[in-house]
């Protein structure tokens, strides 16, 4: 699947939408480097669109963005009556295409520049992705985003308005998102998002791979493999890493005691804690305070 990915901040910005109906034999425009983004969500009927080399069948449900830096056209007129919305926004950020989906997790080796970025008043960016052409999880809340914007139109010089289109745009960004994550959930990665997910719930507790796996009714070692394609890590590697990452906070938020800070987080031991966290981070818990302490 294509995956368009933005970097950000800043975040991808609404511009514009309406609805849009055609009748039978009607195709849509053929344009070239428009230079903002296309966003198709098709009602009834099916448009047919074509972009470069690819061909799009949109029919009821499905959405459709097309880039602003190539060449889209109709392949066919509309068999049938289509009615569909459009909405253009634009991102001031840096973007790519790519069939790639991003990691779920990263357990990457400790980067002071990276570190003091993340715990400092410095803006840390990250990448977002949207699918350029899926099948919408919720159809009907698609259509309630776009009537909002649609009615926030009528008021295109309010300040307020276009604050509330800019938010409501989030909504349709996250709506393509979830799509995107439902078409390509597995039974594995399902079993990996449910181990993840009881692992960061319980991560104060004694946890064995035995014990998860009876918790979850799957054999520990099904468990490890699926975590391992979704996450990169064994269930183990994956407590550990979101106990430091708790324990960096505490660190950071609190004149707690090292010693009493692993227990917090799950430790039986300080000096274990304190031989994971070095392992982990390149430096000591105290190391890490008294680097990142602004009092």
């Amino acid at each position: 699947m294509s995956r368009l990915q933005f970097t950000v901040p800043p975040m991808p910005h609404y511009m514009l939408c309406g609805p849009v109906t055609y009748e039978p034999g009607r195709r849509h425009v053929s344009r070239r480097n428009i230079g903002v983004f296309d966003l198709l969500v098709v009602r009834e009927g099916c448009l047919y669109m074509g972009e470069e080399e690819q061909t799009f069948n949109v029919e009821p449900g499905c959405a459709l963005i097309l880039r602003p830096d190539t060449s889209h056209y109709g392949t066919q007129g509309c068999k049938e009556r289509t009615s569909y919305y459009w909405l253009h926004f634009q991102t001031t950020g840096s973007w790519t295409v790519t069939d790639d989906e991003l990691p779920r997790h990263g357990l990457e080796p400790y980067d002071e520049k990276r570190t003091q970025a993340m715990w400092s008043y410095s803006t840390h960016t990250f990448q977002i992705q949207v699918p350029q052409f899926v099948k919408l999880l919720h159809p009907s809340k698609m259509d309630e985003l776009f009537e909002q914007l649609i009615q926030l139109n009528q008021h295109f010089y309010s300040g307020s308005a276009k604050w509330s289109q800019q938010v409501v745009f989030q909504d349709v960004l996250r709506e393509l998102s979830a799509s995107m994550a439902k078409e390509e959930s597995t039974p594995a990665a399902v079993c990996a998002a449910l181990a993840a997910e009881y692992l960061r719930k319980h991560y104060r507790e004694p946890i064995t791979a035995q014990e998860l796996g009876e918790r979850l009714n799957f054999h520990p070692v099904y468990i490890a493999r699926c975590m391992q394609r979704s996450y990169g890590c064994a269930p183990m590697e994956y407590l550990m890493h979101h106990r430091i990452e708790q324990a960096k906070l505490l660190l950071l938020q609190t004149d707690l005691a090292v010693a009493r800070i692993a227990e917090e987080v799950g430790f039986n031991q300080a000096a274990y804690f304190t031989s994971c966290f070095t392992r982990t981070e390149g430096i000591s818990p105290r190391q890490f305070r008294q680097r990142f302490y602004y009092g």
